[in-house]
């Protein structure tokens, strides 16, 4: 990935500063171009956890941000020592199965030794397998190919994207396939073991998730300390003539470091959000008693900054009449949270978001309701709203969101459902039992 200039070029003896900047400048860009896609990337592949679709998604990813023609994405096969064409974009895509040996070609090339390649000239490198491209018909000029693999772990797999569409492959492009491939390969282990069902071994992975994930940004995190020294030592030596010339860069640093910040925050709370939800199946709740209202509290100070920037209003209704009653106190508060949370990017300016309760005549429960007057959720959404194939309309988001919230009324032995209008907004009513121990509820 590349790295903003060092502060160490400023001081070296006859520099030109004007030319230091337009330098800078196109560094900065770069940057900025690698950012943007990273968070795109990250978006786009941790909103589903079926395995096809995050080859798929992938793949075009790829395509799309290095301008190539075609590609193909192929896993390990480790009873068969192949690599297995998983998914292939192009005028002639290699059909799905067709396997390769791994130690073949230079896919198995740099599966083998795990580092990623350039060649600009597949027809002088004698390792390309011309046989892939005598049974589609295509023509492979140049290529870049990468492992997929964790973070200091072995490779699952590889990914090929060739024929540059102008000019060829450069270092740029490759740093940002290799950041794209390590965001794959962590996504579709998580599939791999959600479709084996391998619960444990999803926890631990999670954790190493997590891990990864620190280590994958670290050195985003050093471009940005870096950037931002640069910005200060540039800018601030700069008189108001030159600052004023110099606004365009001054532009491009700030919303370099913004474009991190924010995508450093939204892929951990994506990582927290699976962890949640894997944890919300294996691990038994810590029920005793407690007050929804205070619940409903804790999370409307914590997202109060959000709502407010967004000018909506929070309130609660008769929740200082309800009782106590026994719950896991932390998943409540991670339900309502997620509940509110979801509903504050849905909500126009001026609009509010409202949790209502009652005693419930019937069951003898408690009785809430979530309702905000967003633009209402459309019925594709909400037929999938409680399943593990969830569809999030948040920018950003997993559909896990509500999954947690449903694992969180399962162990409570209670309720849930919704109601939405296009327009006018949605409403999740919530039935919980007093005391979800006992049989009656």
């Amino acid at each position: 990935m590349t790295h903003p200039p060092s502060p160490d070029k400023q001081n070296q003896p006859g520099a030109d500063f004007t030319q230091l900047s337009k330098a800078d400048a196109v560094e900065l860009l770069h940057y900025k171009t690698q950012l943007e896609a990273v968070e795109r990337i990250s978006q786009a592949l941790f909103q589903s956890l079926d395995l096809d679709e995050l080859v798929e998604t992938t793949l075009h990813s790829a395509l799309e941000e290095v301008g190539a023609e075609a590609g193909s994405i192929l896993l390990a096969d480790l009873e068969k020592e192949a690599l297995i064409f998983q998914y292939s974009i192009g005028d002639k895509p290699v059909p799905r199965g067709t396997a390769i040996p791994w130690d073949k070609g230079i896919s198995g090339s740099v599966f083998q030794s795990g580092e990623a390649r350039i060649a600009n000239r597949v027809d002088h490198d004698a390792r390309h397998l011309h046989q892939i491209d005598q049974a589609t018909g295509f023509v492979t000029h140049d290529m870049i190919t990468v492992p997929l693999r964790r973070w200091r772990g072995e490779p699952i797999g590889v990914l090929n994207v060739l024929n540059k569409r102008e000019g060829l492959f450069t270092n740029h492009d490759l740093g940002l396939l290799t950041i794209i491939s390590a965001f794959a390969a962590l996504a579709i282990q998580q599939a791999q073991q959600f479709e084996d069902s391998k619960k444990a071994e999803v926890v631990t992975l999670l954790g190493d998730i997590g891990h990864d994930m620190k280590n994958l940004l670290t050195p985003v995190q050093t471009g940005v300390e870096l950037l931002r020294d640069v910005a200060n030592d540039l800018f601030g030596a700069m008189n108001s003539g030159e600052l004023a010339q110099n606004e365009t860069n001054k532009k491009i640093c700030d919303e370099s470091v913004e474009i991190a910040q924010n995508g450093i925050r939204r892929l951990h709370d994506r990582v927290q959000e699976m962890a949640d939800c894997v944890k919300g199946l294996s691990a038994p709740p810590n029920f005793a008693l407690c007050s929804v209202g205070q619940v409903i509290l804790d999370v409307f100070q914590t997202l109060q900054g959000l709502a407010r920037k967004k000018q909506i209003t929070l309130r609660t209704d008769g929740l200082e009449s309800l009782p106590e009653f026994h719950a896991d106190e932390r998943r409540l508060y991670n339900a309502f949270y997620n509940l509110i949370n979801n509903a504050i990017p849905e909500t126009p300016p001026g609009g509010s978001i409202t949790v209502r309760g009652h005693l419930d005549q019937d069951t003898g429960g408690i009785a809430l309701a979530v309702v905000d007057t967003g633009r209402g959720m459309p019925s594709e959404v909400r037929a999938q709203l409680f399943s593990a194939k969830a569809i999030s309309t948040k920018k950003g988001g997993t559909g896990l969101g509500t999954k947690i919230i449903k694992d969180v009324v399962d162990a409570h032995k209670g309720k849930i459902w919704v109601e939405s209008e296009s327009g006018v907004g949605t409403t999740f009513h919530l039935r919980f039992p007093l005391d979800p121990t006992t049989k009656h509820t």
